[in-house]
């Protein structure tokens, strides 16, 4: 069986985003199917992959396991070696916590600041809970990034699965125009820097689909 992630509109799905880096840095060998969002290919063909009817969905070894977090936490279990959560307990409840958070909550940042990775300063009203999920955000960054080891540029010293939960920020960061400094400006732009986030930017700027609802700001 051909292990397949499916995955939504590059520029758009910041879900897809987070499980497809995942999947890169976990070693495993997958092809892709793209379903772009909001069209009648999805509504057509996304039944056939997802039983949820979302994306991002993998299908590994006659398993199908929907939800990014749980196909992070499948990766995870399916490869020890790549070390996507830290080793230390402390430090893997608190990337668990982290995770969850950015899963579950900070909705005002992800519906006023939509992932749109071809767009460039684009500028918006933001309200007060969006400016409290930022002031979030920038919180748990100062904090990570404040006690890692040296290892690396990561949150957690060495890649973590909280760094693809996050990338979608930095992007949208960049999208907007979102000031950051020290260690978080830094972090970021690892991010962005990533041959991998590179080639994922690559390919959402060649897509055609337009999602109205992200294509927000001027």
């Amino acid at each position: 069986m051909v292990t397949t992630l499916v995955i939504g509109n590059r520029n758009y799905s910041s879900w897809s985003l987070r499980a497809w880096w995942a999947a890169r840095r976990s070693g495993l060998s997958f092809a892709e199917v793209r379903l772009p969002l909001d069209t009648d290919e999805f509504a057509q063909q996304i039944a056939a992959y997802s039983p949820s009817g979302r994306v991002p969905v993998l299908h590994h070894q006659g398993r199908v396991v929907w939800d990014t977090l749980s196909i992070c936490e499948y990766l995870a279990e399916l490869s020890p070696a790549a070390r996507l959560w830290p080793a230390a307990t402390a430090d893997r409840s608190r990337a668990r916590s982290l995770c969850a958070e950015m899963h579950s909550g900070l909705a005002a940042l992800r519906d006023q600041l939509p992932m749109n990775c071809r767009a460039r300063k684009r500028r918006v009203q933001i309200d007060d809970a969006c400016a409290a999920d930022i002031a979030r955000i920038k919180e748990i960054w100062a904090d990570c990034l404040g006690r890692k080891n040296a290892e690396g540029p990561w949150l957690f010293g060495h890649w973590t699965i909280t760094d693809a939960f996050f990338a979608p920020v930095a992007m949208r960061f960049r999208t907007y125009g979102v000031d950051l400094s020290g260690p978080a400006a830094g972090w970021a732009a690892a991010v962005l820097s990533d041959p991998e986030i590179a080639d994922w930017v690559r390919l959402a700027a060649a897509e055609t689909e337009t999602v109205a609802a992200d294509e927000v700001g001027q």
